[in-house]
């Protein structure tokens, strides 16, 4: 009952609780250099009339290209820093601030504006910039945010960068050319058409650079061959969006070809691409949340606990981190052996394991009077049970 008030009833501010765990993340894991955002939303399965914010969604799971399903839920979005954990050996998507993303047919039936999700993307991440006003941001999100009017608006006053994926039919074209003195009529937006993505493909004039990826997708390594040039992203209506694109191909034909973009025309393709693979950590994370820290599981009504819960088991997972981190520094990384292959790396269970076992074994929540009938266990029983249980719970 005690916890269930701190999240429906005590006074605390979820952005000051983000912006303090996003502090310590920074200054633990990236003290310096650009800051690697992902950004993507999820659905917390739930259901009941008493749940306000209640939608119907596509389940993006259990739903195909060619087979559409519905999902009762809940819709997030979630900012997560892209780090390299040390002892994981890995980057890891660490949440720090979560929004909740009402439906449209929720806002229409309290006579609201309707807010998209790139409208919270873009109100989160210039929150997260006044927050770490000297460290460059780089956001790389899934196809969702390829938006050609919130690419623009993150480019203005402050720019932050973003990498998402582009269609291979998008409508490119060389910059504007300067005006001339005494030239009569509106300036240009964009210069001549360029060819499709697409057409590049077969086109043998097309320079390819054979590079090697680590951690492809869960294998350890792959070589993909990439072609990048940059260009004018353009839609009639729409401001034009200067990028650079980075076609990518398969030399075994394994995977059909691809497209990226970035917004500052500076980076690398190698590095773009890079960065963009980092993206399925935050699908890892999500699971990782549901798995081990209760996320779905949660029986709370109000609006206000509903708010808070998902936020906070999110931002747990990047504190459990942080103390695995911190106990880990001094002891010997203790990892549990999986029975079904040979584990050698820490996981999140791992990380999870490691505060439970310190926490145990202190004397902080100990209640019980002391008794007078003792009964000796030996300590390395007392380890035992402590460790299965880190496990179990």
């Amino acid at each position: 009952m005690t916890y269930h008030r701190v999240l429906n009833r005590v006074r605390w501010s979820n952005l000051q609780t983000s912006r303090i765990l996003l502090r310590l993340l920074i200054h633990t894991f990236v003290p310096q250099g650009p800051v690697v955002l992902g950004l993507d939303d999820t659905i917390e399965r739930r259901t009941g009339s008493k749940i306000n914010a209640l939608g119907i969604y596509r389940d993006p799971v259990r739903s195909s290209h060619s087979y559409f399903i519905k999902a009762s839920g809940l819709r997030w979005l979630s900012l997560m820093l892209l780090v390299p954990i040390p002892w994981a050996q890995r980057v890891w998507a660490l949440p720090f601030l979560t929004a909740l993303t009402p439906s449209e047919r929720f806002h229409q039936q309290r006579g609201r504006p309707h807010k998209k999700l790139t409208d919270w993307a873009r109100q989160m991440l210039r929150l997260v910039q006044r927050w770490v006003p000297d460290r460059p941001l780089v956001v790389v999100a899934d196809s969702a945010y390829a938006v050609i009017a919130w690419l623009h608006d993150l480019q203005q006053h402050q720019p932050i960068a973003v990498i998402t994926r582009l269609r291979l039919d998008a409508a490119l074209y060389e910059p504007a050319p300067e005006r001339q003195v005494g030239q009569m009529g509106r300036p240009r937006l964009k210069g001549q058409r360029l060819p499709t993505l697409a057409a590049r493909l077969d086109d043998p004039n097309t320079s390819w650079q054979r590079v090697q990826i680590a951690r492809w997708y869960g294998e350890a390594n792959r070589v993909v061959e990439l072609a990048s040039d940059t260009a004018v992203w353009y839609y009639t209506g729409l401001p034009p969006v200067s990028i650079r694109w980075v076609l990518i191909r398969d030399p075994l034909g394994k995977f059909a070809p691809q497209a990226l973009l970035s917004t500052d025309g500076q980076l690398a393709p190698l590095q773009m691409l890079e960065w963009f693979v980092q993206r399925w950590q935050l699908e890892v994370t999500f699971e990782e949340v549901r798995a081990h820290l209760g996320v779905e599981t949660q029986r709370q009504w109000s609006d206000l606990a509903i708010a808070r819960t998902t936020p906070v088991l999110l931002g747990l997972f990047s504190l459990v981190t942080l103390l695995a981190h911190e106990r880990w520094k001094d002891t010997e990384v203790w990892v549990r052996r999986a029975a079904w292959y040979d584990k050698t790396l820490p996981t999140f269970v791992d990380a999870l394991a490691e505060p439970r076992r310190a926490l145990w074994k202190a004397q902080t929540f100990r209640t019980s009077p002391p008794a007078d009938d003792l009964v000796q266990v030996p300590r390395s029983l007392v380890d035992r049970l402590i460790d299965a249980l880190c496990y179990a719970a």
